[in-house]
């Protein structure tokens, strides 16, 4: 390597090294959902929510009652009726703020949702994780 190319080098490794962080990839949400109306219900909130954050984030959503939404559960080790699952970065299973962890699986937990049906997870828990996850660099 010549004299004029090796201080290009250095910046593109110290670039690789050093700022890898700074073009990490947005959180990644995915809806794997019944295409329903008790279902579009329960998300609306939180799809309106991850809509207002733009490019911070990137959503994918899958019927789960498709073919790919099938393959989507039996790869995160789920299986059998189940409505909803949220997948933050590939995860349905997330910590709270306070250390505790949830599932992000079936509707969330509010009031008026059959208590059969309900998740453990409410829509506070998703914003939180993914509150967090934008700050990181």
């Amino acid at each position: 390597m010549n004299a004029r190319r090796l201080p290009f080098a250095l910046f593109a490794a110290l670039s690789v090294f050093a700022g890898g962080s700074v073009f990490a990839a947005p959180p990644v949400v995915e809806i794997v959902a019944m295409p329903h109306p008790p279902v579009k219900m329960a998300l609306q909130p939180l799809r309106d929510w991850l809509g207002q954050q733009g490019a911070k984030l990137k959503v994918v959503e899958t019927d789960v009652e498709s073919p790919a939404g099938e393959k989507k559960l039996a790869g995160v080790g789920l299986s059998g009726h189940i409505p909803v699952v949220i997948l933050i970065d590939g995860q349905y299973r997330v910590k709270r703020p306070d250390g505790a962890t949830v599932d992000l699986v079936n509707f969330p937990n509010q009031p008026n949702t059959p208590p059969g049906a309900r998740g453990q997870w409410v829509i506070p828990d998703v914003q939180a994780v993914l509150t967090e996850r934008m700050k990181k660099p």
